[in-house]
């Protein structure tokens, strides 16, 4: 039998009723799954803002640098090479300055300048006229000085002959006054001769006698008196001969000559150029004898002592100097030491040249070192940044810094071997006492 389909029903019997629409289930919509996950969701977002807030802006006294630009160094126990680079300039080692000792108008030259001179050599020779006139009246008076002195001398010598003569006549008349006493008392022996006759002979004799002895006195205090005028005199004449000398000399000096041998430089003397008394008019310097002469910072002052040996390059050759003197006068910041060679200079050397020079400050020590570095020039070497074990933070430290060379710095206190430093400049850090490492 054919299957029987029932009719379908009229849209009144396929409403439910209304206890049967209590009893159907409803299906839970998309929209009402993420509602309960909302808040959750917002507060694991919150946490991650403000982790990557933390990140991104730093505590204050923080700077965030990247690691890119920043360099690093470990603090080392190490030898430390305690020397001092400069750039000397080649000098001589003695000058000797030529100036005119009296004023004048130059007459003639007679060497060019970078001439090699001996001592005593002429360089020029100049014209005054009023000195030479003041020379001949000078001498014309020193002249009469000494002559008068002459005649002082001459009256000496002759009151001296004249003493002598007296003592001699007198010493002759004493001598016949004996003899005539002598023929008187025989006279008197035999009855020839009265008693007063004879002492009359004797008074003369006695009187010559007492005169004598009186002559030879006034002999020798005038002898002493003499002596000291002849040395007076004669010391007069020398300080007037050596006047004298001096006024001729005052000519002589017309002449410029070399006072010793060597190079002369810095001579531009022309003729008919006048010259006033102490002018400089060149110099000379030593011939193959050389000094270096070096402009050090004055940090260096008290480091730097005469003694100190140093090295210098000449063309690819090493020569061996010490520190002869040191200038502790401060121009610009910087002083000057003078070196001297140990032996003979290097061949071909000029005044000027310029030459790399190390100066030796000390024996090799093992201490704290760090690499000489841009961290010098805004921290001075007070203080530095030490990294943490990561190497995500460093922190700024005090330190104390010692001596210092274009590799090395040596640390006194503050750090410690191994640990690590930032070495690359502190430019824009002087704000700051942290640095994140990104």
């Amino acid at each position: 039998m054919p299957e029987t389909v029932p009719p379908p029903s009229s849209p009144q019997q396929s409403q439910p009723g209304p206890g049967a629409a209590m009893d159907r289930r409803v299906a839970r919509s998309r929209m009402s799954g993420l509602r309960r996950w909302r808040w959750p969701a917002v507060a694991i977002l919150a946490v991650g803002v403000a982790s990557i807030a933390l990140w991104v802006v730093p505590d204050a006294g923080t700077l965030a640098v990247a690691a890119s630009s920043l360099t690093q160094a470990t603090v080392e126990n190490t030898a430390f090479q305690d020397y001092l680079p400069v750039r000397a300039t080649v000098a001589p080692l003695h000058t000797v300055y030529v100036g005119a000792v009296e004023g004048g108008t130059v007459k003639s030259v007679a060497a060019t300048d970078g001439a090699s001179v001996k001592s005593g050599d002429l360089l020029a020779e100049l014209s005054n006229p009023q000195l030479q006139l003041d020379v001949s009246s000078r001498e014309a008076a020193v002249a009469a000085q000494l002559g008068s002195i002459s005649a002082q001398r001459l009256a000496m010598q002759q009151s001296q002959t004249s003493e002598q003569n007296g003592i001699a006549e007198t010493a002759y008349d004493l001598l016949k006054a004996n003899r005539d006493v002598n023929i008187r008392r025989h006279l008197h022996d035999d009855g020839f001769e009265s008693d007063a006759g004879l002492k009359s002979f004797q008074d003369e004799a006695q009187y010559y006698a007492s005169r004598l002895t009186l002559l030879r006195e006034a002999r020798v205090r005038n002898t002493k008196l003499a002596d000291r005028q002849a040395a007076e005199i004669e010391q007069t004449a020398s300080d007037l001969r050596h006047n004298l000398d001096v006024v001729q000399g005052s000519l002589q000096a017309l002449l410029l000559r070399a006072p010793v041998s060597g190079r002369l430089t810095n001579f531009a003397l022309q003729p008919g150029q006048s010259l006033k008394q102490g002018d400089q008019i060149g110099q000379i310097d030593s011939e193959n004898a050389y000094r270096l002469d070096a402009d050090i910072d004055e940090f260096y002052l008290g480091r730097v002592q005469t003694g100190e040996q140093a090295t210098a390059q000449f063309g690819g050759v090493a020569a061996s100097l010490h520190v002869a003197r040191v200038r502790p006068q401060v121009t610009n910041g910087q002083f000057r030491a003078e070196l001297v060679f140990d032996g003979a200079p290097p061949p071909g050397l000029r005044r000027g040249e310029s030459a790399d020079c190390r100066i030796t400050l000390g024996d090799t020590q093992k201490v704290l070192v760090l690499p000489n570095g841009p961290w010098l020039e805004a921290s001075g070497g007070s203080s530095v940044f030490v990294l943490d074990a990561g190497g995500r933070n460093a922190v700024r430290r005090a330190i104390a810094s010692g001596r210092r060379t274009p590799e090395q710095v040596e640390i006194t206190s503050g750090l410690e071997p191994g640990e690590r430093v930032v070495t690359s400049s502190y430019a824009g850090f002087s704000k700051f006492s942290h640095i994140l490492v990104r």
